[in-house]
């Protein structure tokens, strides 16, 4: 991993100090003039005639993510986002009145709203798992609560988009083999940062996205599928042309792969520009994006902690890439501003996106950062220096 290629490759590096990639990160060169040359040349020749032109570059976007996850191709299901895989996946399961989804105070804002809907319109029950102190999931307490109520899913999100918190998805995935029990994984924040092995996750879903930490295009995401819930003929509520085969007039044949998640209509453009960008992250190597991160994050934690009135809100024994602060001495808006001033990029976490763990912290908002393997330590010392106001 060479850092001053990596930043050469990455033409959105310059003049500022980008930490909003947990939000929509900066896209390689490569994913940039994969999506303008391919733009173009459909302003030429028309959609239909580029899909066609492509075919090799569209297929090599499932090697390459499976290849990224560790499963096989046909596990892989691509998405215009990660709700969008997200919605699919609940879809597949059957509810009635009674199931309960076994989730976690920690879910992901959009998580939590397709849970109530359910509870509101299916009359499904939602049970979210108590954390420890110190912020991590209570893993006996989890088991127990899966013995007692038997949930038709479980859902978890890997790292919540208002914390640094990384949940223990391994071990909660082995209760679920454990127990039986569907197991999704809201994956969102973590691809990209982290190594993400669905093997040893042991998930039947994962959904994540293009725009964040993989540093895609936005409109891209990807949702895998276990070989498991594909056996058991699990599918989206709502299925088109390729996801199945119009058989006879009242009856269709599914698709036997994850491509049954997926529907026919698609930015061509798009899902070359992701699958470039997904290569970009596996020629770098997971293993050594994530050791990179995690030194470069250890490291501003350390001096962060240093700066006097700030407040880091990241708790639990593992944190990512993700970074959410507060000052005794400033309000949100007033760091917002010195940092927009110093033309360092970020985002502001809500309470209305942390319902349940903004409170408990008792706070309104914070500044999230979230640096990436572009980022160097001298850009995050300088943060550090301009945050000490």
């Amino acid at each position: 991993m060479d850092l001053n290629v990596i930043r050469k490759e990455t033409r959105g590096c310059t003049n500022k100090i980008f930490l909003n990639s947990a939000g929509s990160s900066l896209v390689t060169d490569t994913v940039f003039d994969q999506m303008i040359d391919s733009l173009t040349e459909e302003a030429q020749i028309g959609g239909y005639a580029l899909a066609n032109l492509n075919q090799q570059g569209v297929d090599e976007f499932y090697t390459e993510t499976a290849q990224l996850l560790n499963c096989n191709a046909e596990n892989i299901s691509f998405q215009n986002s990660a709700t969008d895989a997200y919605a699919k996946a609940i879809s597949s399961i059957e509810f009635k009145a009674g199931d309960v989804i076994l989730t976690t105070d920690d879910d992901y804002i959009s998580n939590q709203i397709s849970f109530i809907s359910l509870k509101k319109r299916v009359g499904i029950n939602i049970v979210r798992a108590a954390n420890l102190a110190n912020g991590d999931l209570d893993l006996a307490a989890f088991e127990e609560l899966v013995k007692l109520h038997q949930p038709k899913l479980v859902a978890l999100t890997h790292i919540p988009t208002s914390s640094g918190l990384i949940q223990a998805v391994a071990e909660v995935g082995a209760i679920c083999r454990k127990y039986n029990c569907w197991y999704l994984v809201d994956a969102c924040q973590s691809v990209g940062q982290l190594v993400v092995d669905v093997q040893e996750i042991g998930c039947d879903f994962l959904a994540a996205t293009g725009r964040k930490f993989l540093r895609g295009p936005r409109g891209t995401g990807f949702l895998y599928v276990s070989d498991r819930a594909l056996e058991a003929g699990l599918a989206p509520l709502i299925i088109d042309m390729i996801g199945a085969e119009w058989t006879s007039v009242n009856d269709y044949t599914l698709q036997p792969t994850a491509k049954r998640f997926e529907f026919w209509e698609s930015s061509i453009p798009s899902r070359l520009a992701f699958k470039e960008a997904i290569k970009y992250a596996n020629q770098v190597g997971m293993a050594n994006i994530e050791k990179y991160n995690a030194v470069l994050m250890a490291q501003f934690r350390s001096q962060l902690k240093e700066v006097k009135g700030l407040n880091l809100q990241d708790w639990g024994s593992k944190v990512s890439s993700i970074l959410t602060f507060t000052m005794d001495h400033h309000t949100t808006d007033e760091i917002a501003q010195h940092l927009r001033e110093n033309d360092v990029y970020f985002s502001i976490a809500f309470a209305g996106s942390a319902m349940i763990d903004f409170p408990k912290k008792n706070i309104k908002s914070a500044i999230r950062l979230s640096p990436h393997y572009f980022n160097t330590a001298e850009e995050l010392e300088k943060v550090v220096a301009i945050l000490d106001f």
